[in-house]
């Protein structure tokens, strides 16, 4: 099983604090650290000192960390143009020496959207413009040096670009494609993705959007060789104690626009038996979203206790 750590920079955080926490991730042993890509708190506290941008902060961490997987959990579709895109998670890739992942999203929350004057249209175009920018991207970076790049569609038209720079990762770093959407996710990241990640559900549900994205890959003609990594998002709270675990998972009983979620709040063998039931089911890849970035005791405390105990799964 494969280990990542996951924050949420919106609900708080400096560059430097996401840096501190990344260098501690990856002395520790995860293998990647991964961001949501949100530009507004989604709760009353307002998030001080305010949002970071998720590429401008993977391309500094990716000069400032020397082993570890760095990416979104995901990039929304509608706050950047791909072909801007592509060229940004390119020059990343390229500044950490093959690192970078990206994961796309068609974009959920409208008040960050309104807030910010980002165009939010409904369900079914974002969906429509992830599928585009899905294809854009990676037919930009598969396209072969010196040739260049057309692509017509309903919401971008592209026209002989010259698909530069290319990234370190050939033909492009792994695309994740996530959510929990029933229909347009798997069948995107049967066409697209490297990863489908089922964020912070229960292993049940989890179970069946990992069933749905295999349906997909049938449906679609996903060729046998190339495999489709599955991961799930696990919210933690662990603690020597119970004390110390209900104590850092106080914040997940604050009101906020997510989802339900089903977090482990109690020891890391409760985490670890559940990192077992979710490896049953198919996933290789967990995505461990901690809640303080500034509790680097936790991170230490998953690393001693938890990541030991993973090598059978």
């Amino acid at each position: 099983m494969r280990v990542c750590l996951f924050i949420e920079p919106h609900r708080g955080a400096t560059y430097e604090d996401q840096l501190r926490l990344a260098r501690h991730a990856e002395d520790a042993g995860f293998e990647g650290f991964f961001r949501a890509d949100h530009y507004q708190s989604m709760g009353a506290d307002p998030g001080l000192p305010g949002p970071t941008d998720a590429w401008l902060t993977l391309a500094a961490l990716a000069r400032e960390t020397g082993r570890l997987r760095l990416g979104t959990l995901v990039t929304s579709a509608t706050f950047r143009l791909p072909g801007p895109l592509a060229i940004m998670v390119a020059q990343a890739d390229a500044m950490s020496g093959g690192r970078i992942e990206l994961g796309m999203g068609a974009g959920w929350l409208e008040r960050e959207h309104t807030s910010y004057g980002i165009p939010f249209p409904p369900l079914a175009e974002r969906f429509d413009r992830l599928a585009e920018q899905l294809a854009i991207i990676t037919g930009l970076w598969a396209t072969p040096d010196g040739a260049t790049y057309s692509y017509e569609g309903k919401h971008y038209r592209l026209l002989d670009a010259p698909a530069l720079p290319k990234p370190v990762q050939r033909p492009g770093p792994p695309v994740i494609v996530g959510g929990r959407g029933p229909r347009r996710t798997p069948e995107l990241a049967a066409r697209f993705a490297d990863e489908f990640n089922m964020p912070f559900k229960s292993v049940a549900e989890t179970a069946a959007g990992f069933q749905r994205v295999r349906a997909a890959c049938d449906t679609y003609g996903r060729p046998a060789g190339r495999a489709l990594t599955l991961s799930a998002g696990v919210v933690v709270a662990l603690g020597r104690t119970d004390e110390e675990a209900h104590r850092r998972a106080a914040p997940l009983h604050v009101p906020s626009a997510l989802p339900p979620e089903d977090p482990v709040v109690g020891s890391p063998d409760a985490l670890v038996q559940r990192l077992g039931e979710l490896a049953e089911i198919g996933a290789t890849r967990v995505h461990l979203r901690v809640i303080d970035m500034s509790d680097l005791d936790h991170v230490d405390l998953i690393a001693d206790r938890v990541l030991p105990q993973l090598g059978a799964l």
